[in-house]
């Protein structure tokens, strides 16, 4: 059993990898085996990982990349294929959330969360695939949310590019299955992560108080850890869900129940 999350050789692809599920991500995949690339705006904070784990002797890399920009996204796939030759998974983790109604949404913010939350995936996929296809498949899975499964308050454009990215990825799934490309989803609850504390200041909610009612109502009665997303994926990665594309996995301790 333990050969099935057995990874060695491989290559992955981390987007947001600099910090939460995409660094948290990182970090297992690289501890089963795999040579991993993560990709983030932030450069600063993206050198100082990959200067943690080289230090650890995990074969974890930095390169920086606004996945709205399709050069930027080009650019680093042919980094990938010069250095690599190959990438065998792909997780597009990349997002942002703007805690306002419609009403409340400038146009620019809107666009910019469809953009890194939704086209993001678009873009890395388009680059990325071809490379996949040639050297016979592999795993891409995609971050979408509990939110991409149904409505939350004051979310309107996080809520729209999640369910985007939900019903992109049964779509990649059709479109790839014969090159052996798997493309799955996974969707997380509330995730103790940069993000959602970041969500507290844009509610105007005293962060520890808006930890708790994160985690309250749900069956298992607290907040998610990057590291319990990041085992899904390793999942979805795995030979273990060899026969597994075109679905979701929600890892939210039961928030949707």
């Amino acid at each position: 059993m333990v050969d099935y999350f057995q990874l060695a050789g491989k290559i992955a692809v981390v987007t947001g990898g600099a910090s939460g599920i995409g660094l948290a991500t990182a970090k297992l995949l690289s501890e089963v085996g795999t040579k991993t690339v993560i990709l983030d705006i932030d450069e600063q904070k993206g050198k100082e990982v990959e200067k943690s784990f080289q230090a650890s002797d995990l074969a974890i890399e930095f390169m920086k990349c606004d996945v709205t920009n399709a050069q930027d996204c080009q650019r680093v796939a042919q980094l990938v294929e010069e250095k690599y030759g190959k990438v065998d998974i792909l997780f597009n983790n990349a997002g942002i959330i703007r805690r306002k109604t419609v009403i409340e949404l400038e146009e620019s913010e809107w666009d910019a969360v469809i953009d890194v939350s939704l086209k993001g995936v678009y873009l890395l996929s388009k680059y990325l695939i071809p490379l996949m296809r040639e050297h016979g498949g592999g795993s891409i899975i995609n971050t979408g949310s509990g939110w991409g499964l149904k409505g939350g308050d004051k979310a309107a454009s996080y809520c729209a590019a999640k369910a985007g990215v939900v019903n992109l990825t049964r779509a990649m799934a059709i479109d790839h299955g014969p090159e052996n490309i798997r493309v799955n989803c996974i969707c997380p609850g509330d995730t103790d992560t940069p993000l959602l504390r970041n969500e507290a200041i844009q509610l105007d909610i005293e962060e520890n108080s808006f930890l708790r009612s994160s985690a309250v109502d749900r069956p298992l009665a607290r907040l998610g850890t990057p590291e319990d997303i990041a085992k899904g994926v390793l999942f979805l990665a795995s030979d273990l869900s060899s026969w597994v594309t075109g679905t979701t996995l929600t890892v939210d301790g039961g928030g949707l129940a």
